[in-house]
């Protein structure tokens, strides 16, 4: 299949198929005779397990592992298991983080109860803030 079929099929644009094959993340495509990428449906597979992994916050570094992880079936999952334990671990960290800047988005709107932006709590607080 040409980039372009690769790239509506997983929903990943060209230039980033071109830079994941760069960086030998993606495997090289085969030419056609006129030079055309001609991509196999192990690409596609791959290519769906990259972009699966970086939906999930896996960074490209922790993609590489994974994917060369995947490659040794008889392997212990072990490794697999702490590059996820690591990303959840992550991701409940950016949790509490959102919800305090939730928490602190939520208490400047009740604060304000001005009419006019000279008289307005959510300004005044953000000019505190920065001085602070």
């Amino acid at each position: 299949m040409r980039i372009g079929e690769l790239a509506k099929a997983t929903g990943t644009k060209a230039e980033t198929i071109r830079y994941y094959e760069r960086e030998g993340i993606l495997p090289a495509a085969d030419r056609t005779d006129s030079n055309y990428r001609d991509y196999a449906d192990d690409h596609l597979v791959t290519l769906t397990f990259v972009r699966r992994a970086r939906e999930l916050g896996f960074t490209m570094a922790q993609v590489r592992e994974l994917l060369a992880l995947s490659d040794h079936n008889e392997k212990p999952c072990q490794d697999v298991d702490r590059l996820v334990q690591q990303q959840l671990a992550e991701v409940e960290r950016k949790i509490v983080d959102l919800t305090a800047l939730r928490d602190e988005l939520g208490e400047m709107l009740r604060s304000c109860e001005a009419d006019k932006i000279g008289e307005c709590q959510i300004i005044e607080s953000l000019g505190r803030h920065a001085a602070a």
